[in-house]
C-alpha cells in the first residue's frame, strides 16, 4: 500500500481550540469561539494551507466539534483532516474502542473517513496498533500515524502493520530549537530513509519561541503553559535575540525564524494557530531559507540554553542524558 500523502510545508494546528478538559482555557488561557475562529479557519485555505491536525480529546471533543463546523462548509476534497485515538479516553466496556471513537470524529466532522488518524500516545502498542487495520481496510482511514512514539515502538508498529500490507505515514512528535530528542534518537533519520513525514509540534514552545514574550513580558499568568515557561525565559533570551537577528537578515519574525527553521530540518511544522495573522506566519516562514551557518549558530545557542521542554505527557525518546548535553 503506498503510505505517502501529500502534505503543506506547514500543516495547522487546533488543541486549543474550544473550552473543557486539554482545551484552549485549560492549557493556554484561551476562551475562543466559532465567530473568532472561522477567520482561522479561512485564511488556512487562502494560504495553501489545508491539512488541519486535531484530537477527540482536545477540549473531550471541542476542537473536533468546531473545526468540523468550518469543514462542513467547504468541499471535502478542499480539506485535509488529522486527528486522534487517545487510549486514555477510550471507551473500555466498547468491543471496538479505537472504531468507535473514530466513528464520534466522523460524525464531528460530516465525512465517512479521516485522511490522516494517529495513535495519540504509546500506551500499548502490542494493543492498539492492530486496531488501525480494519479501519485502513475499510476506508475510513486513508492513512496512519504515531505520536510520541519512540524509534523501538515505531519500529514495532510498522511492523505490526506490515504484515497486512499496510504501513506509517507519519510520526508527530515535540520537537523545536529547545527541544530536539527525536533528532537524537535517530527518529528524523529513520523517517527519511522510510520516507515516513515528521510533523513537529511544539516548533514555538507554546509561544516561548514566537519572539512576543519574554522576563519583562511574560506569558500571561494563569495558563498551564505559563507556569510551564515563564521560569525558562531568561535561560532562552539569548536564543531569541540571535533568532531576531537573524530574521531581520530574512525579512522574518521570529516565530517564521523557527518554523522554517525546523522545515530546513526536514520535517513538517504543526503550528498551532488562533489568529489570521498566525497563518499569515506560518504560509511566510515556508518562503524563508535559512543560511547553513544560521542553522548551526541556532543550535549552538539552544543548545547552551540547556533547558529540557519535555512535556509531562511525554515519554523519553532516548536513554541517557539530555539531548542538549550530548
Amino acid at each position: 500500500m503506498n503510505t505517502k500523502m501529500n502534505i503543506p510545508a506547514v500543516a495547522l494546528g487546533t488543541w486549543s481550540w474550544g473550552v473543557g478538559a486539554v482545551g484552549g482555557n485549560e492549557i493556554f488561557g484561551n476562551n475562543l469561539n466559532e465567530a473568532q475562529l472561522k477567520p482561522v479557519f479561512e485564511a488556512g485555505l487562502q494560504n495553501g494551507l489545508n491539512l488541519w491536525d486535531t484530537a477527540a480529546v482536545y477540549g473531550m471533543g471541542a476542537s473536533e466539534t468546531i473545526l468540523g463546523d468550518f469543514v462542513k462548509e467547504h468541499p471535502r476534497k478542499d480539506v485535509a483532516i488529522s486527528t486522534k485515538f487517545t487510549p486514555q479516553i477510550a471507551d473500555a466496556a466498547s468491543p471496538d474502542p479505537m472504531g468507535a471513537m473514530l466513528a464520534t470524529s466522523l460524525v464531528r466532522f460530516g465525512t465517512d473517513y479521516i485522511d490522516l488518524y494517529w495513535i495519540h500516545n504509546p500506551a500499548d502498542v502490542e494493543k492498539w496498533t492492530p486496531g488501525l487495520i480494519p479501519l485502513l481496510k475499510s476506508g475510513r482511514v486513508k492513512h496512519v500515524g504515531v505520536s510520541n512514539h519512540n524509534l523501538e515502538q515505531i519500529k514495532r508498529v510498522e511492523s505490526i502493520l506490515a504484515a497486512e500490507g499496510f504501513g506509517i505515514s507519519a510520526v508527530q512528535n515535540h520537537y523545536s530549537l529547545l527541544y530536539r530528542a527525536s533528532e537524537d534518537a535517530g527518529i528524523l533519520e529513520y523517517c527519511r530513509e522510510k520516507g515516513v513525514a515528521f510533523f513537529a509540534y511544539m516548533v514555538l514552545e507554546q509561544g516561548a519561541l514566537s519572539g512576543k514574550y519574554d522576563t519583562q513580558n511574560p506569558l500571561p499568568e494563569g495558563s498551564q503553559r505559563a507556569a510551564r515557561y515563564n521560569p525558562l525565559m531568561p535561560k532562552i533570551e539569548s536564543l531569541v535575540a540571535a533568532m531576531k537577528r537573524i530574521g531581520q537578515e530574512h525579512d522574518a519574525t521570529v516565530s517564521q525564524v523557527a518554523i522554517a527553521w525546523a522545515i530546513a530540518k526536514g520535517t513538517t511544522p504543526l503550528v498551532g494557530v488562533t489568529k489570521p495573522s498566525h497563518v499569515e506566519d506560518a504560509a511566510k516562514a515556508a518562503r524563508v531559507k535559512l543560511l547553513p551557518q544560521e542553522m548551526e549558530e541556532l543550535e549552538r545557542i539552544a543548545a547552551n540554553a540547556g533547558v529540557d521542554t519535555r512535556g509531562a505527557w511525554e515519554s523519553a525518546m532516548a536513554g541517557g542524558k539530555p539531548w542538549y548535553e550530548k
